[in-house]
């Protein structure tokens, strides 16, 4: 028997390498031909001269606008501001680009070299000079208009294409509405995520779930983004000044599509898909939680960028990626069935899962640059997946996970990281910027955080004491608003299965995000727990369910995070040891503290009683409430981050109940570090 599944499998694997570059190819062929906007659209200010071919300022804005459209392409924001000429009374050029933020480095390039073709035909030479795209926004003055954060440069346009049986205007109009303000929130909060400048505020939505008589099929597609060198409270001015002038007298209510864009911030809604990848939020037209439907691409080509050379450059990447991925898939599958039987892998990605990772394949002579060819003074740890390298990627600094070659080790986990981080977009969460699978290598790269793990400086002596206590309860915020995403806000419910402190990055601000979803789960909207008989993550971290019964959900992560918080109020790591007396689990010395009214006691010593009172006890109540036997005891990520913002939950918070795992010395359960042991039959 298991010849013959070992005899098929290559035939298996033939065929679905076959159907999945056919649909790649079909979805690329739709995608390319799917854009009826190309630009440029011009704003062209007349009244400030003009000037002629050949002249110094001609040439001025030749040169700036090469420079913008090489930096922009070689920085994460895809933005870029300078100026050419500054002394000279009239020849001085100051100009910006911004790329649509979902754009590939080569496409930006593309669409500065279009707007130096451009600029001086479509606006008759006129000094200063706007130009909109599909793809990006270009602008060129005479006048340092960098210097204010004015949105001038303006355009607004609509679409062509009005949605059919729009009978009730104010509901259609309120589900933009709430559609675009969604998106402005998200890509402000975007832009305050990050500490690198330029910053990225870039944002995608959708709304779905329309009446079926507007025939949008797919929904509302919307993007808000701003320029890269103003502040988030800039930004979201900015848009908020543009969603006031959303409904003025240039719109009709009843068009589909509209843009207004300017040299601080644009908006932009369609009735198809017109970025690249997945939404990154999305609604409900009813308010409720939006379904997890598939996403189709839309394209990046330009003005001079045809179907046929857009499918040149793609298809060939976009193959590889989909073979490489499938066979990989595929093999595993079929490992485990010649394992195990009929036992199948708890999990199966689909076609759309490999849409939302192709667009971040990275090549490896980019990784091996680099990394400079994975130098050993570049390591920045090493795990039970692998090592772990900084390099510098095009200009930004990254991490590059390096998983043993030639070894089925992480396999399982490289699938999950690809599949899942690919689609999630949080502050709070570490970003996945690519991934390579080259000659044997298995490489994924993620955003650097400078100050690497929370673990690294919580428990190590000298280090914590940068950590005082505004850094730790933000710290403690964050986890649990990335938390709170992965189990209700995002596109797919997931459960994180190893939260612990080591996979808590830190920022150069202290900022915190959760990384390491090598073991996390995908469950459905209705799924409200798993079943596993491998039991896999760290002691001290997992629940007693998991533990005892391979059971998680939702709540075992609520346990994980109580046992941080607990961790972070006392400096003290959880060792996992539960009846020895002599070494006594910090869960259980807490529980004591706190029944007896003494938690000042084990507060960390290194915050020098400089803290909260009642933050510190509000945590410390929280925690122990995330500690409860049952799971259905413990609260939601949702109601944690309610009760850590709200000033008077001290008092309205349930009492702390005795957690788990706060055992007598005489009951036969022990739970140590790395093994289980249960009480023998009497």
């Amino acid at each position: 028997m298991h010849s013959g599944r070992a005899l098929r499998a290559p035939a298996q694997l033939a065929a679905a390498a076959a159907l999945l570059a056919a649909a790649v190819t079909l979805t690329l062929v739709s995608s390319a031909a799917a854009q009826a906007w190309v630009g440029p659209w011009p704003t062209c200010d007349d009244t400030t001269g003009n000037y002629s071919a050949g002249s110094a300022y001609a040439n001025n804005t030749k040169q700036l606008i090469l420079n913008l459209q090489k930096n922009a392409s070689n920085t994460p924001a895809l933005f870029a501001t300078g100026s050419v000429g500054v002394g000279g009374a009239d020849d001085a050029v100051y100009g910006l680009i911004l790329c649509r933020g979902d754009l590939s480095a080569t496409d930006c390039f593309d669409c500065g070299t279009n707007a130096g073709q451009d600029v001086y035909r479509v606006c008759n030479g006129s000094r200063d000079a706007a130009l909109v795209y599909n793809q990006c926004y270009v602008r060129i003055a005479p006048t340092d208009f960098l210097a204010s954060t004015d949105n001038t440069g303006f355009k607004g346009l609509i679409g062509y294409r009005v949605p059919a049986g729009v009978d009730d205007v104010a509901a259609y109009d309120g589900a933009v509405t709430r559609l675009l303000n969604a998106t402005v929130q998200y890509a402000v909060d975007s832009g305050s995520a990050q500490s690198s400048s330029p910053r990225k505020y870039f944002a995608t939505g959708q709304m779905v779930g329309l009446d079926p008589q507007l025939q949008l099929p797919t929904g509302i597609w919307s993007m808000a983004q701003c320029a890269g060198d103003i502040s988030p409270a800039q930004c979201r001015s900015c848009l908020d000044d543009l969603l006031a002038q959303w409904w003025d007298v240039q719109f009709d209510r009843r068009q589909v599509g509209a843009r207004l864009a300017g040299s601080r911030c644009n908006l932009r809604i369609e009735g198809e898909n017109f970025y690249t990848g997945s939404p990154m939020l999305k609604l409900q037209m009813n308010g409720a939680p939006a379904p997890s439907t598939d996403v189709v691409p839309g394209t990046t080509g330009g003005k001079r960028n045809s179907a046929g050379k857009l499918l040149r450059i793609i298809l060939p990447i976009a193959f590889i990626v989909a073979v490489a991925v499938v066979a990989l898939c595929i093999w595993i599958v079929c490992k485990k069935r010649t394992s195990q039987g009929t036992n199948l892998s708890h999990q199966t990605y689909m076609v759309e899962d490999i849409e939302s990772i192709k667009s971040i394949l990275l090549s490896l002579s980019s990784l091996q640059v680099a990394t400079n060819n994975f130098d050993e003074s570049n390591k920045l740890g090493e795990g039970g997946f692998g090592a772990v390298y900084k390099g510098d990627l095009f200009g930004r600094e990254v991490a590059v996970k390096r998983l043993p070659k030639g070894s089925d080790l992480g396999l399982e986990e490289l699938k999950n990281e690809l599949v899942l981080v690919s689609k999630l977009h949080h502050k709070n969460l570490v970003r996945l910027e690519g991934f390579c699978l080259e000659e044997g290598e298995r490489l994924l790269v993620y955003e650097y955080m400078p100050n690497k793990s929370l673990d690294n400086i919580l428990f190590d002596h000298e280090e914590k004491r940068q950590l005082d206590w505004r850094k730790r309860f933000k710290i403690i915020e964050g986890v649990a608003r990335g938390l709170q995403y992965l189990h209700e806000d995002s596109q797919k419910k997931i459960v994180h299965r190893d939260l612990k402190a080591s996979n808590i990055l830190l920022d150069s601000d202290m900022n915190p995000k959760i990384g390491d979803f090598g073991l996390a789960r995908l469950f459905g909207q209705d799924q409200t727990r798993g079943i596993t008989n491998h039991i896999i993550g760290t002691f001290g971290y997992m629940s007693p369910e998991y533990v005892m019964r391979g059971q998680y959900s939702t709540k075992s992560d609520v346990f994980s995070f109580g046992i941080l918080v607990i961790e972070i109020v006392t400096g003290q790591k959880n060792t996992g040891h539960y009846v020895d007396e002599q070494n006594e689990d910090i869960i259980s010395i807490v529980w004591k503290h706190w029944s007896e009214g003494t938690l000042a006691e084990i507060i960390d010593d290194s915050l020098w009683r400089n803290y909260s009172e009642n933050e510190v006890l509000k945590c410390v109540n929280i925690g122990l409430w995330c500690l409860q036997q049952s799971p259905m005891d413990r609260p939601t990520m949702s109601d944690v981050t309610v009760m850590l913002n709200d000033d008077d939950t001290t008092s309205s918070l349930p009492p702390a109940a005795r957690p788990t795992f706060f055992l007598d010395a005489s009951s036969g359960y022990s739970y140590t570090s790395g093994t289980i042991s249960h009480p023998s039959a009497r």
